[in-house]
């Protein structure tokens, strides 16, 4: 079981602070209001009512001793890198940021986030792509270049190994993983031997004017 502190009981904050709790986790849920506090109360293992703009609030709350720290005050510039830059000076191993903007992103990752997200941005592209190519299933903005996509297998490549297509060289890509139609499970890591069947689903990170040349495909 590992320890998280989130701050900032929006509707992000709070739908991770609910869902690691129930994945068995110990979750401190933090706000600087009442009203949101109360209604979390129940769902995670600890609350409290706290600015944590002040270094010794969140220092009386214990913060320190947590695993990782979720900031998802990503609203207010100001007021998440402030709360960023207290969790990393009491040296909360892990912290992570909400951010709205690439300056955000900048300023954040400056001051020692250890990760940064932008939620809101991430689920408009994947419903830009979904709604622009249904062959795109999953979408994972790795930069502004690069990206984890899972793509239907193109109908010329069924039945071909990869060896054979040497995917890396002529496209620019990794396939990372495979999913055979119908099934669930990934087969991850396939070898140069292995051989794409008709339907197949392909997990393959690179830069995204590769990916899409290969949907075109």
């Amino acid at each position: 079981m590992k320890t998280f502190v989130v701050i900032g009981l929006g509707r992000f904050g709070t739908a991770v602070a609910e869902e690691l709790c129930e994945l068995g986790h110990e979750v401190l849920a933090v706000d600087a209001f009442e009203e949101p506090v109360q209604e979390i109360a129940d769902k995670v293992t600890h609350a409290a009512i706290c600015d944590a703009r002040s270094a010794s609030a969140l220092s009386s709350l214990g913060v320190r001793n947590y695993d990782c720290a979720i900031v998802s005050v990503g609203n207010d510039l100001g007021t998440s890198t402030l709360i960023t830059l207290n969790l990393k000076e009491m040296g909360v191993p892990q912290v992570i940021c909400k951010a709205q903007s690439h300056i955000h992103r900048r300023l954040l990752e400056k001051i020692g986030a250890d990760q940064v997200v932008f939620p809101e941005h991430e689920m408009g592209l994947k419903l830009a792509h979904n709604l622009v190519g249904t062959n795109v299933i999953n979408y994972l903005e790795l930069s502004k270049d690069y990206g984890l996509v899972e793509i239907p297998a193109p109908q010329s490549w069924w039945g071909r190994h990869l060896s054979d297509l040497n995917v890396r060289a002529q496209y620019g890509v990794n396939i990372m993983a495979v999913r055979h139609q119908g099934e669930e499970d990934l087969t991850v890591a396939p070898g140069a031997a292995f051989e794409i069947k008709t339907g197949d689903h392909l997990v393959v990170v690179g830069r995204l004017d590769a990916i899409r040349h290969i949907r075109s495909l």
